[in-house]
């Protein structure tokens, strides 16, 4: 009777519980009810009903709506890198594989007939770099005829050239507007698809490191690491990758350039707001959710939607500008957000119209009128009519305003694109601008003092702290400066200029050998010395340097392919090559680092450059007169060779552009591998990345795993 009576920690049985709970799940796993997308009935009767009753779309365009959104999404991509690179794939993608297909018909999927295929120039995207294919990802893997193209793109894709995204996901960063100065904040940035193009407008401007910074900040910790996926192919010394609840994005601090011993608040000139959605209108790379759709689905998201928007607002500073964006047709999820903001704020912030910057881009104005509905799909026009059993998921925010009150918000400044209107995805837009301090934002505060030993914690009252998952992360150890104990080796044989700074070096370890040294700006190390203790950052800096031991060095690190144009204007003459295009095609095409090709292969003018050349790590340089196509790669000269120190996709993209042969990398997977010609051995075994897969990328591309958290459009 006694044990009977006795006292119950709750809390631990409750995790008993759990435990019991994982281990009969474990013993008698669930069977996999999912579907694959082929099987999936493109039908749901309460999403039909839903939309019809908002007005999504006229009513004579409905049934275009409605087969557009049952569809297959064509393949959309856009080309990356530097200008004379961009330019120079440009024209091959054009004259080569564009033409290729210009005149090709295909038996697509789902389509009884067979269709013309014709690329697409995306009109408002800049420089005409961002193409559109009337064909899924599906159509381009499983057709033959199309193999190079899809060799092309998995290739190029995995060197950085180009980047496979949905056309209507490239709209946000542009409508942004960043510049080379600009502190930038992408607060919910996973799988990085728009972060990679923020990055690429930040270096606009090629000849010189932008002195602003991206901060890409994702709360799922395990899709943190797909953005560090992402920037290592742009190879940026400005992006910094933090794991926070965006939400609660804690206020940070930089040094005050009118006072170096102080600090001032952090604000960002830019700020985009990707916000975990419904994604319904990604149903056409996402059939799924055709099963799953309810009402509920936008009404739960809307309170977080919101306190990321606000939060947004309260970081970016005066005369700073930030997009709002969903992949979400729901009204609730889009334009009832934006109202329920600009109500708080008054004349602090307001929506600009940006369609001017969008030409040739077909979309509907935002909505002013909307009905939000609870889950047995009953629609209301006012709070009032809500029954109180649903009074806890439709709430009175979520209603448009007033008639009489529209003028006041300017909805129709928003932008809503639909599948119909240029074959794509669906996709809303809101451009916010901010000309005066938030109503409950106080005086900006005082630059404060900032001690040795730590920094002065702002003084706010004790917040719920979100327990954050994921791994321990190793610190970031700068150099102290020229005395560092590898350093004075480094600059004297890299014959490093005055202007380089030592201190913007950092490595991952207090102690043990120093294995890969990384470099950011000098915006970038002041922000992460000053805040590593107030946010988790997951990565930041590129690598430049990587240890190699090898008796034959007076410097145990040689160059990094990753961080070659960020410190190639550093190094001196000694340790560069400017060979000619026949010697480069060489080096590129024996890529076995077993046997690498000797220099008495070479051109007289590079035997005669290498004579006297010191062994180990170098910068190849290549520059083309009349095409103005400019190269530089990591060399290797050793004892009686010369090689490029790049990794298997960097080595066919450089091939690709300078019109050689790359064909063995060319496979057709659909021939057998008897037909196939022998292809050498490991080609890549010395490459210091891994070439991305077929595979992984397809992986990262086709991932599920973000439909709890956020749909991505990308």
């Amino acid at each position: 009777m006694g044990r009977r009576n006795r006292n119950v920690n709750k809390f631990a049985q409750r995790k008993r519980d759990r435990k019991e709970q994982e281990k009969s799940r474990q013993e008698n796993p669930a069977p996999d009810t999912r579907k694959h997308y082929e099987d999936i009935v493109r039908e749901n009767a309460a999403f039909e009903e839903y939309y019809k009753v908002q007005k999504v779309c006229p009513e004579d365009q409905w049934d275009d709506f409605m087969k557009s959104i049952k569809e297959n999404l064509p393949t959309a991509f856009r080309i990356t890198g530097s200008k004379c690179e961009a330019d120079a794939l440009l024209k091959i993608v054009t004259s080569e594989y564009f033409s290729e297909i210009l005149n090709m018909k295909l038996k697509v999927e789902g389509k009884d007939e067979e269709e013309e295929i014709k690329p697409i120039n995306l009109p408002w995207y800049p420089g005409g770099l961002a193409w559109q294919l009337r064909l899924s990802r599906t159509d381009i893997r499983r057709n033959e005829a199309l193999y190079r193209l899809h060799n092309f793109l998995v290739a190029e894709t995995a060197a950085g050239g180009v980047s496979r995204q949905e056309a209507v996901s490239m709209i946000p960063p542009v409508v942004l507007q960043v510049e080379p100065h600009h502190k930038v904040l992408d607060m919910c940035a996973a799988p990085g698809s728009k972060t990679a193009q923020l990055i690429e407008f930040l270096h606009s401007e090629e000849d010189k490191t932008p002195t602003g910074f991206v901060m890409a900040n994702d709360v799922d910790n395990s899709r943190c690491y797909m953005l560090v996926h992402q920037a290592k192919r742009l190879n940026s010394p400005c992006i910094v990758i933090t794991n926070h609840d965006s939400a609660v994005m804690p206020s940070l601090v930089v040094t005050d350039e009118q006072n170096p011993e102080l600090t001032k608040p952090l604000k960002f000139d830019r700020i985009l707001c990707d916000v975990p959605c419904s994604g319904d209108a990604t149903l056409r790379k996402n059939p799924d959710i055709w099963l799953k759709w309810s009402t509920g689905n936008g009404n739960n998201l809307h309170g977080i939607q919101y306190r990321i928007l606000r939060r947004g607002c309260e970081l970016l500073s005066i005369g700073g500008r930030l997009v709002y964006s969903t992949c979400s047709f729901n009204p609730v999820e889009n334009e009832a957000v934006i109202h329920r903001l600009l109500q708080e704020v008054g004349d602090t912030v307001q929506l600009v119209d940006v369609s001017g910057s969008l030409p040739g881009l077909k979309f509907h104005k935002g909505m002013t009128h909307w009905r939000p509905a609870s889950k047995d799909m009953v629609f209301y026009d006012k709070y009032e009519d809500v029954p109180e059993k649903w009074q806890t998921v439709v709430r009175p925010q979520m209603f448009p305003p007033k008639s009489e009150d529209l003028d006041k918000y300017h909805l129709d400044r928003c932008i809503r694109i639909l599948p119909h209107h240029q074959d794509t995805g669906g996709f809303f837009v809101a451009v916010f601008e901010k000309s005066a301090p938030l109503p409950w934002e106080k005086d900006q505060p005082k630059a404060e003092a900032t001690g040795p030993e730590e920094e002065k914690e702002k003084k706010e009252p004790p917040k719920k702290k979100r327990r954050m998952g994921g791994y321990r992360e190793d610190p970031f150890v700068f150099f102290s400066g020229d005395t560092e104990d590898v350093f004075p080796s480094i600059k004297e044989f890299y014959d490093l200029n005055e202007e380089f700074d030592p201190t913007c070096l950092l490595t991952r370890c207090h102690v043990g050998k120093k294995k890969n040294i990384y470099l950011v700006s000098p915006t970038v190390k002041d922000v992460v010395q000053k805040n590593e203790n107030n946010i988790k950052i997951i990565n930041t800096g590129v690598k430049t340097f990587v240890r190699c031991d090898n008796k034959n060095m007076t410097c145990p690190f040689r160059l990094s392919q990753e961080g070659l144009q960020s410190i190639s204007r550093h190094i001196g003459k000694k340790r560069r090559l400017n060979i000619l295009k026949e010697d480069l095609i060489l080096v590129l095409q024996n890529d076995n680092p077993s046997n690498p090709p000797d220099v008495k292969l070479f051109s007289e003018h590079t035997q005669n450059l290498v004579k006297d050349f010191a062994t180990g790590s170098c910068v190849l340089e290549y520059k083309d007169r009349e095409s103005n196509l400019e190269l530089t790669l990591v060399g290797w000269r050793g004892v009686h060779s010369l090689r490029a120190y790049t990794a298997t996709p960097d080595t066919v993209h450089y091939l690709r552009l300078l019109g050689a042969d790359y064909s063995k990398y060319d496979v057709n997977k659909f021939k057998k591998a008897s037909e196939l010609t022998e292809t050498g051995t490991d080609a890549a075994a010395g490459a210091e990345t891994e070439a991305t897969s077929e595979n992984d990328l397809n992986g990262v591309e086709t991932s599920q795993t973000n439909n709890e958290d956020k749909i991505d459009c990308t």
